[in-house]
């Protein structure tokens, strides 16, 4: 009996020719010893979320590559002028957004690098990414367990987030510290008329804290601007909640921020975005570059899905179809969890490309 031809056909489908078009795999070759930026490197051709992870290199490095390429005066001077912003733009803008977990954790020294080495233009990031920074200069968070119970937890006063723990205590000194610092405001704002906003806030607190450990602290020496929509969502609007019984007054605009951080992407020559976790953050951004109709660089890393319609979730795609990213433009979305990422892809893009000299 023969074999069918029918299933000899469906099997031995003949295929159309790929190799000019698609790049082969290969991993890494540890027989040739270890060399970290080689196997890094080998993760575009390996396929699945290292290639992602490969791609975003790539994107990264194209933005710096654009951020250090100067502008011509003809350039510059077609430019929209802010005379009240003191950060000169660059040939491309680079936004960072981070959820507040990023702080929490051992990213903070990451951020806090590309701040001190003025890396990056503009920070989006919640309440607790900016809280959690000057919390950190005055008391340690600690290594934990994912299993510790809450209830248990909750009589010895610690906090978790995830296997990390903050003492309670921590958010006591943080109060003392904050509460003069906000009566300080109420005064120049009844005194002296100071519009206090979110960014405003921040560049304050960078300025006080005066600790090279902080993220704001470089922000603040450096003018990159910290926006923060939802500033009163975490520990500082517990702070300002007590202290509007205590001394009450204090009113911070938002409608002055979306103006200031709108104009920014408006005003940009060309602008990437790269966006650490989801929800307003990521939202925030893009949103800001949908005002000059899309971000000519993204990436987006993290571990949600879009199954449910989340803008968390969303692919770059997405934004596209709002004009929050060109069509055009490079693009790319990393499933991965930060704490794995993060360092690495600082590592193959900003570390490789900036050194120390941009250090103020």
């Amino acid at each position: 009996m023969e074999l069918p031809q029918s299933a000899r056909d469906a099997v031995l489908q003949k295929s159309e020719n790929i190799t000019d078009d698609f790049t082969p795999v290969k991993g890494y070759e540890f027989s040739n010893g270890v060399d970290y930026h080689a196997l890094l490197s080998s993760y575009l051709t390996t396929g699945f979320q290292a290639t992602n992870f490969g791609l975003a290199v790539g994107s990264i490095n194209e933005m710096i590559a654009k951020k250090l390429t100067p502008l011509s005066d003809e350039e510059r001077a077609e430019l929209p002028v802010d005379d009240t912003e003191p950060r000169q733009l660059t040939n491309c803008t680079i936004f960072l957004g981070y959820t507040s977990n990023i702080i929490s954790c051992g990213l903070r020294e990451v951020v806090r690098y590309l701040a001190q080495n003025n890396m990056i233009d503009c920070i989006v990031a919640t309440a607790g990414g900016i809280e959690e920074d000057f919390i950190k200069c005055m008391a340690p968070t600690f290594i934990g367990d994912f299993e510790l119970r809450g209830s248990d937890l909750r009589s010895k006063g610690l906090n978790r987030i995830g296997n990390l723990l903050v003492p309670n205590e921590n958010y006591c000194k943080f109060e003392d510290w904050l509460t003069p610092i906000l009566d300080q405001m109420v005064k120049e704002q009844k005194e002296d008329n100071v519009l206090w906003t979110p960014s405003r806030v921040i560049h304050r607190l960078g300025k006080e804290i005066n600790n090279p450990e902080s993220v704001y602290y470089w922000a603040y020496k450096n003018n990159i601007p910290v926006f923060s929509p939802a500033l009163t969502d975490g520990s500082i609007g517990d702070m300002i909640y007590f202290h509007s019984y205590k001394n009450p007054g204090l009113v911070i605009d938002i409608v002055q921020d979306i103006r200031r951080l709108n104009s920014l992407a408006v005003r940009s020559k060309s602008t990437g975005m790269i966006i650490v976790g989801g929800g307003l953050v990521k939202h925030h951004i893009c949103n800001a570059n949908l005002m000059r109709n899309g971000a000519d660089y993204s990436v987006f890393l993290n571990t949600a899905n879009e199954f449910d319609g989340s803008d968390s979730g969303a692919r770059p795609d997405e934004a596209v179809s709002w004009g929050k990213i060109r069509r055009d433009a490079k693009s790319v979305k990393i499933y991965g969890e930060a704490t794995l990422i993060l360092p690495l892809l600082v590592a193959e893009t900003f570390a490789r490309n900036f050194g120390q000299s941009n250090t103020h």
